[in-house]
């Protein structure tokens, strides 16, 4: 019998939040959605579940955080919410992304 082996990269589970992005993303083309969760007192919030909420609300996307409070989405250009739910709290961002990469803070609180 074999010892069991540790997952691999290639599982479904999302990337790491923290990862750079690949050198091969043309941003003339593409939306990137990315940034960070915060608490009220501005550290970094990880482990948080980030919603990426289309312009009527309807639930496009889901990424929890890297240790470091970080998310990242790939997106059409447009209007989107971003929703964070946290054992700190929750918090509600709307951002208005433009082809290329767009920063986002979203602030949890109780």
């Amino acid at each position: 019998m074999t010892a069991p082996t540790a997952p691999t990269a290639a599982g479904c589970a999302a990337p790491d939040q923290a990862a750079p992005l690949p050198a091969s993303l043309d941003l003339e083309k593409e939306t990137v959605i990315t940034g960070a969760v915060r608490s009220e007192a501005g550290d970094a919030v990880a482990g948080a579940y980030v919603r990426l909420l289309d312009s009527t609300g309807e639930f496009t996307a889901e990424v929890v955080t890297s240790p470091a409070g970080q998310f990242r989405f790939f997106a059409a250009p447009g209007t989107w919410t971003l929703r964070a739910l946290s054992r700190h709290g929750n918090g509600d961002t709307t951002v208005t992304a433009a082809r290329g990469i767009n920063e986002v803070t979203v602030t949890v609180a109780p």
